[in-house]
């Protein structure tokens, strides 16, 4: 066991130490190698798109409410088909579940206020580079034999781009498979954040021991994900309620709490921007937690989010692309509203707290025991939703690595239930280096796909809107 630890920490400090260090007064920042890959390729990928981010958000609005004109029939979708809709509240399910609540959690307690600046721009310049992404796995899609409708994700293009102009059957290729070991490493790390913090919250809101209340979620979520036909439709009334009961309290305490932002966002920029950091040699602390949280959280560019993109059913890729560019706005309006709750919070109460702690001492200020007693119970729901997403995600990869079996999908799913009982009765720290590791991974492994094959997602942006013109 020590021998692993020992392992995953190393690829960690690759994935995530100092590859370039800028002198700066008082200190240096220090940039991680995920930072050089992430920041540039969501900035080349704004460039080509031409700001999609905000020239075609209108067109994003309309997608999701429904009010875009219907260029399919509703009725002829086979029941286990996913609109673009279900399938952007699929991987919303598990920003929202974990990375919204959990990540922000994580990055402001690592980071302070300033990371918070960062996780917005990885958001922003990410949108493009979810957009690129998804609608590759829209392009690369295949039917699914065992689940029916469609499956993909990176695995999946990136394989048709290494075999492409090949004669003859296809080979799996070697970066496709380290992309879906990858995947299966970062979700069973996800699955170990989830134990670990519902866990911790349960144990502060009703003292309730660590190892009952893990054992308890691992015995109703294997009740859920070990059928066979078990659907992530539920997720279609679990996130949007969840999402809306959040959101309205969290707003309710910002609307409340308003003649103190302005103190707020300036400690946001000032932490953000190192004017105190500076002096302590921190910024590039601030700098990599708000980066790395944000990544954990919107998903841009790891290779997460076209997963689920890939089962959609829809008249043009482009729409898929654009809701789920879509769906890093929806993070960032809830990684908001979580850091809101925190740093309006009083800071004799919240300093040098951590994890769950931080989060739920910050509620008991506003509600006394029931704003702790409601972060551990909506903690339950986000969970729930997020352990279904993973292993929706893990589907595709499995069946590239494994073929269509339904022994390889149930024997990854005990391993998840496993990692979510083992991360339960972890420590805090540890339960993220595993998800760290295995998102880094996904992401180098997709990017190196994703910059060459990026221009067959622009020509279908361009054929989207010549269409819709």
């Amino acid at each position: 066991m020590t021998f692993i630890i020992h392992c995953i920490e190393q690829v960690y400090y690759f994935l995530w130490g100092d590859w370039i260090r800028l002198p700066l007064p008082g200190g240096t920042l220090s940039l991680p190698l995920l930072v050089l890959l992430l920041i540039p390729a969501g900035i080349y990928f704004t460039v080509r798109t031409r700001g999609l981010q905000l020239r075609l958000l209108p067109d994003m609005v309309r997608l999701i409410t429904g009010s875009a004109k219907p260029e399919d029939s509703e009725q002829n979708r086979k029941a286990e088909e996913l609109s673009a809709l279900q399938a952007l509240i699929v991987s919303t399910a598990t920003r929202v579940g974990m990375g919204n609540l959990v990540g922000v959690v994580a990055a402001i307690s690592a980071g302070g206020a300033g990371a918070v600046f960062w996780m917005w721009i990885t958001a922003l310049i990410g949108s493009a580079t979810s957009f690129v992404e998804s609608t590759l796995a829209q392009l690369h899609k295949q039917e699914d034999p065992l689940y029916g409708g469609y499956r993909g994700g990176p695995a999946y293009y990136i394989h048709d781009w290494i075999n492409a102009g090949r004669k003859g059957k296809a080979r799996k290729s070697l970066l496709a498979i380290l992309f879906a070991i990858s995947g299966l490493i970062c979700w069973c790390g996800v699955s170990q954040v989830i134990g670990n913090s519902v866990s911790s919250s349960l144990k502060n809101a009703f003292h309730i021991s660590p190892l009952v209340s893990t054992t308890a979620l691992v015995l109703l979520a294997a009740v859920i994900v070990l059928r066979k036909n078990a659907t992530v439709k539920v997720l279609d009334i679990l996130v949007p309620i969840m999402s809306g009961i959040y959101v309205l309290i969290t707003l309710w305490l910002i609307v409340t709490h308003a003649y103190q932002l302005g103190d707020v966002f300036r400690r946001i920029f000032s932490e953000a921007f190192g004017l105190r950091q500076v002096a302590a040699g921190g910024f590039g602390a601030v700098l990599m937690n708000g980066v790395k949280r944000g990544l954990f959280s919107n998903e841009a560019g790891s290779g997460s989010a076209p997963c689920a993109a890939a089962t959609a059913e829809t008249p043009h890729p482009a729409r898929v692309g654009l809701t789920q560019a879509f769906g890093v706005f929806i993070d960032t309006l809830l990684c908001t509203c979580t850091a809101m709750v925190m740093l309006l919070a009083p800071q004799e109460l919240v300093d040098g707290l951590q994890g769950m702690d931080l989060l739920q001492t910050a509620m008991y200020s506003y509600f006394g025991q029931i704003g702790v007693i409601f972060i551990a119970l909506i903690l339950w729901m986000f969970s729930f939703s997020t352990f279904i997403g993973i292993l929706f995600y893990a589907r595709s990869n499995v069946a590239y690595l494994f073929g269509d079996r339904w022994s390889a999908q149930t024997a990854y799913k005990l391993l998840a239930l496993v990692m979510l009982f083992i991360g339960g009765l972890a420590a805090y720290t540890f339960v993220w280096d595993l998800g760290d590791v295995g998102v880094g991974l996904m992401t180098i492994f997709n990017l190196i796909a994703l910059l060459p094959m990026s221009n067959e997602a622009i020509k279908s942006l361009k054929d989207y809107e010549r269409r819709r013109n």
